[in-house]
């Protein structure tokens, strides 16, 4: 049974503060509620409670999930109040973990905070919330999240999920904060690698790994890996450098510490240049391009926490309650990861659909393989030649190549893809029955 299809299997065993009896709405009913509100796009509680008492949308319930009697917002408010946070947390973890049939073995877990802007201005909040969260970065997914009364205690909450978490074979990577010798031993007890950013935190090693890079014997003696991307007229070039010669770390008392490199920012902008070193250690020997593309991967977190504000607003979402707070976070990380596992799916589909050579359609005695823009294999070669503009057909009309062959037209359709998401169902199927918003369509 695929994961995203026995989601209440994983959250079964949901913890509440007291007990309830739930004789008339149980809290599973309610957080399965939140879950299908959410994955319609709804940005809080008294949104998803008129959307379930909806005349299109009441049905859904009791049809799809055996939920005969629709808690109302008191009753919904009410419910959410018990759900113990760390309990829903580590059915999250189960669940997405679920989803990842290979295991996480192998990928990069991204750590880092997010704050909750509107707790800062109630009453009922002694400081900000800030929920730290664990990303998987390879496959776009949030594992688990952990409220910290403040930046500063968000050492302890990082360590915290690395010892629930199974991140057995992962590489481990947070910002410069986490760069400590507690952190990294840990990490290494559970039997994982850490690349860490040495910052002012840490000024001694940043000094010794500064020095050691720009000495210009040294250097040549170090692996060297160059990117180049250009992305809104900004032109950024990366240059990554290692070494795995760290005797003269040794006595730093870095656990297992068998690399360490830098990493050289050049911005150009508008005639403008600029020029950043940031300095790296890691438990595994590790090549330039590998540090290249672990440290990059670090910020797919952010990308995460993006998507809660624009797409859910987070920020402007007040509760006062922070359980209820913390388990409308939970179900947008939840959301998110239905989505991101869907289109990954379709997406297989949709472009085993669009490069289908059609039989009949021949160009230079080669079957066409034709892209999203409907092009030919002549078009592709002429290209690649340098002879001149490539040819297509206008869209959703037939035509011919240079050779006079026939061209397949673009596809202007995506086929409709099998299955469900999240709660035996997905976010697009529940469009059929309920209009969505604009935020939900944009995430499919």
């Amino acid at each position: 049974m695929d994961g995203t299809s026995n989601i209440a299997k994983h959250f079964a065993e949901i913890e509440t503060s007291r007990e309830h009896k739930g004789y008339f709405h149980s809290v599973g009913e309610a957080l399965t509620i939140v879950i299908l509100g959410t994955l319609c796009g709804l940005k809080n509680a008294c949104q998803i409670s008129q959307w379930a008492d909806s005349e299109r949308a009441r049905g859904l319930p009791a049809e799809r999930f055996c939920i005969e009697k629709v808690p109302c917002y008191y009753w919904l408010l009410c419910l959410l109040k018990l759900v113990e946070p760390k309990s829903l947390n580590r059915c999250l973890a189960r669940w997405t973990q679920s989803l990842l049939p290979e295991g996480t073995e192998g990928m990069t877990i991204s750590f880092n905070g997010k704050t909750i802007r509107s707790t800062g201005k109630m009453d009922r909040y002694e400081s900000p919330m800030r929920i730290v969260s664990a990303h998987i970065a390879e496959a776009g997914l949030t594992l688990a999240g952990l409220r910290v009364d403040g930046k500063s205690n968000e050492i302890p909450a990082v360590r915290e999920l690395i010892s629930l978490l199974e991140v057995e074979g992962c590489m481990i990577v947070a910002d410069a904060m986490h760069c400590q010798k507690e952190t990294a031993e840990l990490i290494v007890e559970k039997k994982a690698d850490y690349l860490l950013n040495a910052k002012d935190n840490q000024p001694t090693l940043r000094k010794d790994i500064g020095e050691y890079v720009g000495d210009e014997i040294l250097r040549k003696t170090m692996g060297v890996f160059r990117t180049f991307e250009k992305n809104g007229g900004r032109l950024e070039t990366r240059t990554g450098f290692v070494s795995h010669e760290v005797e003269w770390l040794a006595g730093a008392g870095w656990k297992n510490l068998s690399c360490a490199g830098a990493i050289r920012r050049q911005f150009e902008y508008k005639g403008q240049t600029s020029d950043e070193w940031h300095y790296y250690i890691s438990s595994r020997k590790l090549t330039a391009e590998e540090l290249l593309r672990h440290a990059r991967l670090e910020w797919s977190v952010e990308s995460m926490h993006w998507l809660l504000d624009a797409h859910f607003g987070e920020d402007f979402c007040r509760v006062e309650d922070k359980n209820v707070q913390q388990v409308l976070n939970v179900a947008r990380k939840i959301a998110l990861n239905c989505v991101k596992t869907h289109r990954q799916k379709t997406r297989a589909k949709a472009l085993t659909f669009r490069t289908a050579p059609s039989a009949g359609n021949r160009c230079c005695g080669k079957p066409c393989a034709f892209s999203a823009g409907g092009s030919c294999v002549c078009r592709r070669q002429r290209r690649a030649a340098g002879q001149g503009p490539s040819f297509a057909s206008p869209r959703g009309s037939s035509g011919s190549c240079p050779s006079g062959h026939g061209i397949r037209p673009r596809q202007n359709s995506r086929p409709t893809p099998s299955g469900g998401c999240s709660l035996s169902t997905s976010a697009r199927g529940l469009s059929d029955r309920i209009p969505l918003p604009r935020q939900s369509r944009l995430l499919m």
